[in-house]
């Protein structure tokens, strides 16, 4: 019988080891089917913004403390990215991601968007809103 114990052994862990495959393929596919609803719930838009080139510093700073205000007291506000056109700085795009648009209507509503759109009334020259799809996106992890 001491020989038949070691074969028992190994068909217990090679169970186990399935088990933990089964286990861990799962857990993968329902995050990834989550991640995904998520995503088809999103509501994201470009708001591209001529800003006056004069008041172009002052701008940059009530966009810089609107974002990070909204990022981190509004949990249905999930990323802004700002970029500004390396031949024109007062060419802005932002790309703004919300949970849904709930959560976006609620934003508008908030005391410090409020706050930002009364200081940089003067500023902005041009505003245009785009909402668009998110495709896809790639990122290094920790980013």
């Amino acid at each position: 019988m001491k020989t038949l114990e070691p074969a028992y052994k190994m068909q217990f862990s090679q169970i186990k080891m399935l088990s933990m495959v089964v286990i861990l393929f799962t857990l993968t596919f329902l995050f990834s089917t989550n991640t995904m609803a998520q995503e088809k719930n999103q509501m994201v838009r470009l708001a591209k913004i001529k800003v006056d080139p004069l008041q172009l510093d002052k701008y940059n700073a009530a966009l810089k403390e609107q974002m990070t205000t909204a990022v981190r007291v509004e949990p249905g506000v999930l990323t802004y990215y700002a970029v500004a056109d390396k031949n024109d700085p007062s060419q802005i795009t932002i790309l703004e991601i919300y949970a849904d648009t709930l959560a976006y209507k609620s934003h508008i509503e908030t005391i410090h968007f409020k706050k930002y759109k009364e200081t940089v009334k003067d500023m902005v020259k041009a505003l245009e809103l785009t909402d668009v799809s998110l495709i896809g996106s790639a990122k290094k992890e920790g980013m």
